[in-house]
């Protein structure tokens, strides 16, 4: 696991100068912990639960309104109760931004539809508290939802915090998502207050939303209010959510719903995942104090829209002292290099991505402009080896590269980097801090350096307090806790070396997993994807009925055509990297990937629709950032029907 080159190595005085290096030392002084490295630190932090997160709650000084009368009373999963009796307010803490003054810069906004805006931490407060007041005009108390379809602006942001404020609850979609996706998400949980923009700009292409929310608002009879922000065009109603009273916090309890996001939804109605006050703010603190080392003085980027949980991550940025900076708009536009050079200008630290932008940036040649970037963020899928190199070939050594995996289910990264660890290519360096992530062989074992399904074996604070409207809480088991009891299964495929190092290898429901070699979809894209003139791919095994085969369908460089030369190519890399079993069948050119609006690549949705679902049961089309991708696929599964059956 640790065999590859190291790219990074941490300061000589790193528990000095990092966090986590004086959590420790506040653990030895103050709890009698005395961890020797990070593997000691995070055995005890998944050994005495009770002991690691009362330790973070102690440390980082929550505000209990009540306090607790324990900390993890019932560890049983599902069903694990944090914290009992303690009451508190999500927004209280974000607002607190320790050690920022009231005249810094806390929220930096850059956006392709309007000019910069830019709060201080006295500007932000000011707006919450004021929309916290015209909220409470409009009759939103505890409980109540208020839903966003708005991008990642200012509003957006302003309006989570003051919903949270309220003991309301908070959802937003962006506004990429078509209107049957976003009816899909928020008739479900019946908002009071929606509050939409009209429209927004992507790149230099305007993009008119105001029927798209006049068909949610008819979809929606529980909304009472519908407020307009005028993002494209002027105008809206934005400004009457004023009121002028006093900044309060709701006091809620630990467990109390802040805000609820979705599964991707490329199947089916998304799930509508609760998460509630303290388990975010909990694991908030722990992942971006102690693992991203974020503090007063760092500019914490990552580019997100608001319908995927990095931003709700991103937006827990002030409660550790670190300015946010959010980007509405084309990452790409003009050319792949915006979004660095906007890092750059807004003197980003932390520099937060996906995996397939990074890669993207290397296939094109992309050279960053000299910044103040001290780490970057990887997810929302495996970065390749050669994609760590890439990032320290054009960013230099000093940067510290976190590549991290986690979910919307939990609203973070269970595996990822520490400022205690090198950073070695292709590798995520740890198992987070009181997450204790295992692999399980297919007699549910846990195993070490072997491929196995990725599973959670002790609660998490951060893990949902539910899903809506599942009272009996049957969605929820089903979802994490139906194939291995009182274990949660998260639906990845990892590796675990002996040094606790991890390396992911894609979903476990697109494993492919021809005469007994079972592999991950991501190594299979690291050696396609490597071929000279292939810009992205996409590969399915169809294993059911009888059949075994592997297809893979590959989009080309500008100009290129598939033929024999280049499919010999492709299959004699594969068969030298992974194996003669992994050479496809079949080998399709296509004009695009199916992603979600988070980048991922639709697997299993393809699956389906070769194997005889239609486009629209197999995949949610308002989920996907270019649904017109899935046309491809309809028509190979039509033509491959009528091979199959000429009558």
């Amino acid at each position: 696991m640790t065999t590859g080159t190291v790219l990074w190595t941490p300061p000589a005085d790193v528990l000095e100068t990092s966090r986590m290096g004086r959590f420790m030392t506040w653990l030895r002084t103050e709890r009698g912990v005395d961890a020797a490295d990070y593997a000691e630190l995070w055995q005890w932090s998944v050994t005495d639960l009770e002991g690691f997160w009362r330790a973070i709650w102690d440390y980082f000084e929550v505000i209990a309104h009540t306090e607790p009368t324990a900390t993890l009373p019932d560890a049983a999963m599902p069903g694990a109760r944090w914290f009992p009796g303690a009451t508190l307010n999500y927004a209280e803490h974000v607002l607190r931004m320790p050690g920022l003054g009231d005249d810094d810069p806390v929220v930096i906004a850059y956006s392709q539809t309007r000019e910069p805006v830019t709060l201080t931490a006295r500007q932000l407060r000011d707006r919450v508290r004021r929309v916290a007041a015209g909220l409470r005009r409009l009759g939103v108390g505890p409980g109540d939802r208020v839903a966003a379809y708005a991008p990642n602006i200012p509003e957006t942001y302003v309006l989570m915090l003051a919903t949270a404020a309220l003991g309301a609850v908070f959802s937003s979609c962006a506004p990429e998502f078509g209107s049957r996706s976003v009816i899909d998400r928020w008739t479900q949980i019946e908002p009071k207050v929606l509050v939409a923009v009209d429209g927004y700009r992507y790149g230099d292409k305007a993009v008119d939303r105001r029927e798209e929310v006049a068909a949610i608002r008819a979809a929606l009879p529980s909304v009472e209010h519908l407020i307009t922000i005028g993002y494209l065009n002027g105008g809206g109603d934005w400004d009457g959510l004023d009121g002028d009273e006093p900044m309060t916090f709701a006091p809620v309890p630990f467990a109390h719903p802040l805000y609820v996001l979705y599964s991707s939804g490329t199947t089916g109605l998304p799930k509508p995942i609760v998460h509630g006050h303290g388990g975010i703010l909990l694991e908030h603190l722990k992942m971006l104090a102690l693992h991203h080392d974020l503090g007063p003085g760092d500019r914490f980027f990552w580019f997100t829209t608001t319908g995927w949980m990095m931003w709700n991550f991103l937006a827990s940025g002030p409660a550790v002292g670190a300015a946010i900076v959010l980007f509405d708009g084309h990452p790409g536009h003009p050319g792949l290099d915006a979004t660095w050079r906007l890092a750059a200008d807004a003197g980003v630290t932390y520099f937060g991505t996906s995996a397939p932008f990074l890669m993207a940036c290397r296939k094109a040649g992309v050279v960053p402009p000299a910044g103040a970037i001290r780490a970057v963020g990887s997810t929302g899928a495996p970065l390749p080896p050669e994609g760590f190199r890439w990032v320290y070939e054009v960013l230099g050594d000093a940067p510290q590269l976190q590549s991290l995996s986690g979910g919307t289910d939990v609203c973070t990264g269970f595996v990822g980097g520490t400022p205690l660890l090198p950073v070695i290519e292709g590798v995520i360096s740890c198992r987070a801090l009181g997450s204790r992530v295992e692999a399980y062989d297919p007699e549910g074992k846990p195993v070490i350096g072997e491929l196995g399904e990725l599973v959670i074996t002790a609660p998490m604070p951060s893990m949902p307090v539910g899903f809506w409207n599942d009272p009996d809480g049957r969605r929820y088991f089903e979802a994490y806790f139906d194939v291995y009891p009182g274990v949660w299964r998260h639906g990845d495929w990892i590796t675990i070396g002996e040094d606790g190092s991890c390396v992911i290898t894609g979903r476990s429901d697109a494993t492919l997993n021809r005469g007994g070699v079972r592999l991950g979809t991501a190594e299979f894209y690291s050696v396609v994807e490597g071929v000279a003139d292939i810009a992205d791919s996409v590969v399915v095994h169809l294993d059911a009925d009888g059949q075994d085969e592997l297809l893979l369908f590959v989009v080309l460089a500008e100009g290129v055509e598939l033929d024999d030369e280049l499919r010999g190519r492709i299959r004699a890399e594969l068969r030298a990297a992974l194996s003669p079993r992994h050479v496809p069948d079949e080998i399709h050119q296509v004009r695009a990937v199916p992603r979600t609006l988070s980048a991922k690549k639709l697997e299993v949705p393809v699956k389906r629709i070769l194997t005889g679902t239609p486009a629209d049961r197999a995949a949610a089309r308002g989920a996907l950032a270019n649904p017109e991708s899935l046309t491809a696929f309809e028509e190979l599964a039509a033509s491959r029907e009528a091979v199959r059956d000429p009558l």
